[in-house]
């Protein structure tokens, strides 16, 4: 019995030091035109030595919804010298309604309380907002007050931001929701990041966003 006892204790204590031994496996290096893709030519951007990650989207999205959980953890521990920006994409008229909805609820200082909010509605609840009329409904629905949310949604400076998202989706070619344009240099897609059962890998898809972040560092000297 003794014996017995004592053979467990080696194997359990050969099995440890195997465990301490075995080498870690390093994260791979993303792979572009696999895992990234590169902005041809790059695009400037306006921030300085912070490096630039702008979140592509839209509200309809299925697949931003379900990018949403990943993304706020990846927000909390993101870099410091990182500039986080949302940007709503338009790749046809019928997706203005809920970008300028987007704007609406930025200008407001909503974001906080309806961001989410809006995701949770349309793919959890499944309620359908096709038009300015329902997105209205909805907000004061939430406790907003209908009027100051419909004179925002149809503000000049909503037209303005709304233009230029038309804009920077065709400026950066964006292939579909959900992407991360990481400093104007490379675009992220959660599906270029897929395991093989056909799943979205999120921890690689955000090991390649921090691996995008630290090479467009390299480029602002730090």
């Amino acid at each position: 019995m003794r014996l017995t006892v004592l053979f467990l204790r080696m194997l359990a204590a050969a099995g440890l030091a195997l465990c301490l031994t075995a080498p870690v496996q390093a994260s791979q290096p993303p792979v572009a035109g696999k895992e990234y893709l590169v902005v041809k030519p790059p695009q400037p951007t306006d921030n300085g030595n912070k490096v630039e990650v702008m979140e592509f989207f839209w509200y309809g999205c299925p697949h931003c919804a379900s990018l949403q959980p990943s993304l706020e953890v990846w927000l909390k521990r993101k870099p410091t010298d990182v500039d986080f920006k949302r940007v709503p994409a338009v790749f046809q008229d019928s997706w203005v309604p809920l970008t300028r909805a987007y704007y609406t609820i930025e200008a407001m200082g909503l974001i906080d309380k309806l961001h989410q909010e809006m995701f949770s509605t349309l793919h959890k609840q499944r309620v359908t907002l096709k038009d300015a009329n329902a997105i209205f409904d909805w907000a004061a629905g939430k406790g907003v007050d209908r009027k100051k949310f419909t004179d925002t949604y149809n503000s000049f400076g909503v037209n303005g931001k709304t233009q230029r998202s038309i804009e920077l989706t065709r400026k950066f070619d964006i292939p579909g929701t959900p992407a991360l344009v990481i400093d104007g240099k490379f675009i992220a897609s959660p599906s270029m990041t897929m395991k093989s059962e056909r799943v979205i890998d999120y921890d690689r898809y955000f090991e390649v966003v921090d691996a995008l972040i630290a090479e467009a560092r390299k480029g602002k000297g730090k």
